[in-house]
């Protein structure tokens, strides 16, 4: 019989959600769990897994159309006359433990119901769900163009075609990447076999055998203006994150009254101990910069100034109040702006911070920041002096009052000790929210955050 599988809400009240691509065909047959399609919302890409153990029968979306959730997403032509409505997976769900207490024969009798929003369920059979192989013909061409412009020292011995037997396993920003590079991902697949292609999987074709290395940066997909022959303009689609970080962008300058606040701060003394700690032998592993010390000097500011580490509940009427901080740190990623946010960053040492801060940057930079990473957030910084910028005017991110913006650190003239000498400065710009905090408290959280950089000992006085 034919069961629909609806578009789920795929977490933090997302309403819709665009096709990446497709995995399956129709015709397919799919094993429970199995990963049907790529989708992209408007904080993350998700793995659809298949809900039902089948043959695809209709896929009602194309690439690049977006489905809003709860409507009709595929369709599979299941066996038997019964099948789990969607509605009754959790249910269906919470009773498998306790089907699968029973006897063989009654889990071979009874099929277990699908997980609609994708985070795994049990297969219905003892045997292990296999991954479907797409074939993609007998044989692919070499990328002769590539091979050709290549030098000769460095041509692969490889035939003119090559065997492939199933769709490359590879991610989205693999993918792209290599695209970006002119290479062919099916014929790395051919060499590293049947794991998942890594960005060293095709960083080590592309050196190999000579593939450009100055690509363009990534660029949106376009599209084409009717009647225009001499390319005056370019229409780009407004979907996914910038979409996302739009209506968000928009909602907060309109909702929230923006006070933005500047200090220029001597960091010398940071910028010296920053270079104690890289040299010392038990703290090289970690990563420690401006920003991390920035971070933790943020964190202990905010326990003296709270309304900067709360939000306007407008429903209820009420300022509430964390007694925790979720860090969010923006993050440029080919994707758009998104910000990330590091749990319970208030109760980390220098060098946790350190790590977290690394391992939320590789995280946005591969595209898999997940949409329970981006929720919430109590306080926010965005690092502008990666990019040469001294100061700027951040806007909040919705739900927050405060954002810290993180100048360039640079040598100027500037007073020290009664003299003029070359020091090492840096402008902090902070945008809050008028309506939870004064200007007081705002210029007292600058100075906290200043003294903390200028003199870093004296952070000890601070809990």
């Amino acid at each position: 019989m034919i069961e629909e599988f609806h578009l789920p809400d795929l977490g933090e009240g997302l309403t819709d959600a665009e096709v990446v691509q497709w995995l399956v065909a129709p015709g397919d047959t799919v094993t429970l769990n199995q990963t049907l399609a790529e989708v992209e919302t408007a904080k993350a890409v998700v793995e659809l897994p298949s809900p039902f153990e089948g043959t695809v029968s209709t896929l009602h979306a194309e690439a690049g159309e977006t489905v809003e959730v709860g409507a009709p997403l595929i369709a599979f032509d299941v066996p038997g006359d019964d099948a789990v409505e969607p509605d009754a997976v959790s249910e269906a769900s919470t009773a498998q433990s306790t089907a699968q207490t029973g006897s063989e024969d009654a889990d071979d009798a009874e099929a277990t119901p699908p997980n609609l929003v994708g985070y795994g369920a049990a297969p219905s059979s003892k045997k292990r769900p296999t991954r479907r192989v797409r074939r993609v013909g007998s044989t692919v061409p070499a990328d002769t163009a590539v091979l050709e412009a290549a030098p000769h020292d460095v041509l692969p011995d490889a035939p003119a075609t090559v065997q492939v037997g199933e769709r490359p396993r590879s991610t989205p920003p693999v993918r792209a990447h290599a695209k970006r590079l002119g290479v062919d991902i099916v014929l790395v697949a051919a060499e590293v076999g049947d794991r998942v292609i890594t960005r060293e999987d095709v960083d080590a074709y592309a050196e190999r055998v000579g593939a450009r290395t100055d690509a363009p940066a990534p660029q949106h997909p376009l599209i084409s203006v009717p009647g225009a022959t001499g390319a005056r303009e370019t229409r780009i689609p407004i979907r996914g994150v910038r979409k996302h970080t739009a209506a968000a962008m928009v909602q907060s300058a309109f909702t929230a009254p923006h006070v933005t606040t500047f200090h220029t701060v001597d960091v010398t003394a940071t910028m010296e101990l920053i270079a104690a700690l890289r040299e010392d032998r038990a703290l090289a592993a970690h990563k420690i910069g401006p920003l991390v010390v920035v971070a933790k000097a943020a964190c202990l500011a905010l326990s003296r100034t709270p309304g900067l580490n709360s939000r306007w509940d407008e429903e209820a009427g009420e300022i509430v109040q964390h007694h925790y901080v979720d860090l969010g740190i923006a993050a440029a990623t080919e994707r758009g702006l998104i910000v990330p946010n590091i749990r319970d960053a208030e109760s980390m040492t220098l060098p946790q911070l350190a790590d977290a801060l690394t391992a939320l940057a590789h995280t946005a930079r591969s595209g898999k920041t997940t949409p329970a990473e981006l929720a919430g957030g109590t306080f926010s910084i965005t690092n502008i002096g990666v990019f040469g910028i001294d100061a700027g005017t951040p806007i909040l991110p919705p739900g927050q009052s405060g954002i810290l913006a993180v100048g360039a650190v640079r040598r100027m003239p500037w007073e020290h000790q009664g003299e003029i000498a070359l020091r090492q400065v840096m402008t902090l710009s902070l945008s809050f929210d008028h309506r939870v905090v004064d200007g007081a408290e705002g210029a007292r959280f600058v100075k906290d955050v200043a003294d903390i950089l200028e003199q870093p000992g004296r952070a000890m006085l601070l809990r």
